[in-house]
Parts: C-alpha cells; structure tokens; sequence
C-alpha cells in the first residue's frame, strides 16, 4: 500500500517549512521586518533535561545482572508566533555514563546480560511546525509527542530514555463546550530502540481519532478508534495490522458531608484485523478501577484484561508500556494467552513532600486460567527544587511454576525477574 505521508516527508517538510516561515518574516520595508523577526525568535522558549539513571536487573533467564547506567540529555526550542505558526525543535541524547555497557541495550551485542533498552544515541525527537489561526484548534505536523488518555495505546514511553516519537499531523479542536476532538495520521514512529536498531524505525499508515466530553462532574467520557496499517517488512509485521474501537469514563465522587473522594475507571475496547491484518487479530481490553482518595493518601483497586485465545494477544505495541502491568516489564508484549491483571495499588505524600508509591499484582492467563505469577512495585520520590526530582524505585516479579506456565513461557511470564531503580531528573 502506498502511504500518503511518508517519515522522511514529514521531516523533510517541516524543515522546508521553518524554510518557508523565516522567508514570510522577510520585510516588505527594513523595519517593519527586522521588527517581526526579533520578536518571533526572541518571543520563544528554550527547554531542556538532564536525567541520569542506574537500572539494575537480575534476570533470571540470563548469567550476568544488568547495570546500566546512562544519561539523557535533552535541549528544545519553540519560537514565537508569527502569522498563527510557530515551530519546535528538540534534540536528545543518551549516553553511558562511568564506564562500559554492562546491559543489553538491544543494540551493542551484549546478549549475556539482560536487556535495558537504553541504547547510546543522538537524534532529533521532535520536529514540528503549528498553526493556531483557527479558533480553537491546533494544527501540527512534524515529529511530535503523542499521548492520548491513560496512554494505554498512544504514548511517547518517556520512562526510557529514548522516548518515542511520531511522524504526523494532527489536529486537535476545543470549540465544541467541554469537548476535545483529537485526530492525526501518523505515518512513522520513532521508537525508543533507536536509528542504530533494525526495531527503532516503523513505517506505517496510522488514523487516530479520539473524541473526550467532560461537561459531566461525575466524569469524562472518551470515544476512541485507532486504526493501524503496518508497511511489509517492518518491526511489526503487517499481518498484525488492526483497529481497535473503545469507550472510557473515567471521573470521581466526593459527597457534601465526606472528607473522601471515590474514584472509578471503567473502559472496554474490541480489537480486530485491519488492512493487511489476518483473521486471526481478534481480542478485547477490560479495564475497570475503584478507589478512594483520602488526605493524600489514595487506595485503588485495579482489573485489568488483555485477552488471550492461545493464538493472539490483544496487541498495545504503541503504548507507554512500563506503566502497564508492573514495572518488572515482564509483560511489554501480551502473551498468546492474553493476561488478567488484578491489583492493588497506593500512593501518598508524607514528611516534607515525600511521594510514596506502591502495588501488587496477581496475574492469570486470560486463556486456560493457569496463573503467570505476582509483582510487588515500590517507589519513593522527592522533588528537591523546582527543577530537580530524585526517584528510587524496586519491582519484584515471582513466577508461579505451575506445569502450564512452564509449558507455555518457558523463557517469559515463567522466569522470576527484579529490577531497581535511581533517578534523578533535572528540566529546565
């Protein structure tokens, strides 16, 4: 199938397009010009981000413990207004820091050691003309972050450090009262495995649209449909390509006469083959929550179902998978089976602005009912200023050693796995 916006288009044309903008700047009279110019390119906005992370990972389907330690670098910009248009450039990079690659980064060749998918790397993350002319809505188009609601199929996977990254235009309109209508076509994304990778580039012909009303108190309503049409030979085959249709609402309760906030979630989403996908695509997503928010202190109840019919996992590839069934990453890619997820999660700010965080998770397989294992996640965050956050977080993956497991995820869901964590992140 030939796509209509191709990933070097995208890149291509916005260059071509701060090409076009810094021409328009150009004065009909000396001073009306140098006027304009100054004020667009002294009117923006320079961003950037130091984060230094150490990953430690005992796995144990490998002989050597992973640590990685890296650093990502991040430097952006984002001119004034002119005319409505305006554009942002960001560049990132990720490097070792204090010695050799003691990890798999899934690019340096380091089989023996488990994978951390923090590859060494320079690119441009983000590269994108706007346009704000029309009431209401912005236009983008250009490498760009995406993230749509929970990021449960969209996301820009940020807990890496080299976060992913479209190639798209997209649209988002406001004039409707309480009512966010996002749509965009994507036609390549940039994933977190990096350009040195056969995985870190994915062609594709993708249409987003996602609708959001939240005029409701009790909650926001959100209609979705995401349809993925993969190129051949591509880290995802194009028989894997699908739609997937779905409905959230998710909001909160506090009566007059409480100190207690009642939370909730309740989604369902239906997968099925699109374009070149095969017959076999075919799943549902459930995703259901209560809880309550008291003094700081919130307490959830979470169920979660990717469906399984020993086939075919109902496939989220484009999500910002880490926060997603435990931090151990132990389910990244849904297994043929599929995965029922219940859990138990907490948070709370103590001391002096201490955020503590924690869950536990029981996992079973959506197809046969024969249990993967448990997960216990920690973390403990403090912001010291307001730019510096440090984070030190521990993910525990058991697995149960039932003969089905064993049988069916010899190397995966069946393998124990612990991972910790120390972070610090500076943005400016």
């Amino acid at each position: 199938m030939k796509r209509s916006l191709s990933k070097n288009n995208v890149i291509n044309g916005v260059y071509c397009g701060v090409g076009a903008a810094s021409l328009m700047l150009i004065p009909l009279s000396p001073s009306y010009g140098a006027d304009t110019l100054v004020e667009a390119l002294s009117g923006g906005k320079v961003s950037g981000q130091f984060r230094y992370r150490y990953e430690w990972v005992d796995d144990q389907t490998k002989t050597k413990n992973a640590d990685a330690s890296t650093m990502r670098t991040r430097l952006g910009y984002m001119t004034g207004d002119y005319l409505d248009i305006s554009a942002f450039l960001q560049f990132e990079d990720v490097h070792v820091v204090g010695g050799s690659e003691m990890y798999n980064s899934t690019v340096n060749g380091r089989t023996e050691y488990p994978v951390v998918a923090d590859p060494e790397g320079s690119e441009i993350n983000q590269a994108f003309l706007m346009y704000k002319g029309v009431p209401g809505t912005v236009f983008k188009y250009g490498r760009q972050a995406i993230t749509l609601d929970n990021q449960r199929f969209i996301g820009t996977v940020e807990w890496r450090q080299n976060a992913q990254s479209f190639d798209a235009f997209t649209v988002t309109n406001t004039s409707l009262p309480d009512t966010t209508i996002f749509y965009g076509h994507v036609s390549g994304v940039n994933r977190i495995f990096g350009q040195k990778s056969a995985q870190g580039d994915l062609d594709m012909a993708g249409e987003l649209l996602n609708v959001a009303y939240k005029g409701w108190s009790a909650g926001s309503l959100v209609g979705y449909g995401y349809l993925m049409d993969y190129m051949p030979a591509q880290p995802i085959s194009n028989t894997l390509s699908n739609q997937t249709l779905g409905l959230r609402f998710d909001g909160g309760y506090k009566p007059e006469s409480m100190g207690t906030r009642f939370l909730y979630t309740a989604e369902y989403a239906k997968q099925s083959d699109y374009a070149d996908g095969v017959s076999t695509v075919d799943g549902d997503y459930v995703n259901l929550m209560f809880g309550v928010d008291v003094s700081d202190v919130q307490l959830k109840l979470n169920y979660e179902v990717l469906s399984g019919d020993g086939v075919y996992g109902f496939a989220t590839p484009l999500a910002t998978l880490h926060i997603f069934n435990g931090w151990a990453d132990k389910f990244l890619v849904t297994p043929r089976d599929g995965i029922k997820d219940i859990f138990l999660s907490a948070s709370a700010v103590v001391l002096d602005g201490i955020n503590l965080a924690g869950a536990y998770h029981l996992y079973t397989a959506d197809n046969m009912g024969y249990d993967y294992g448990s997960e216990l996640n920690l973390k403990v965050a403090k912001k010291i200023n307001k730019s510096l956050v440090v984070t030190a977080s521990y993910a525990t993956y058991s697995a149960d050693t039932n003969a089905d497991n064993i049988a069916r995820n010899a190397t995966g869901a069946a393998k124990d796995l612990d991972k910790f964590w120390l972070m610090l992140d500076v943005q400016f």
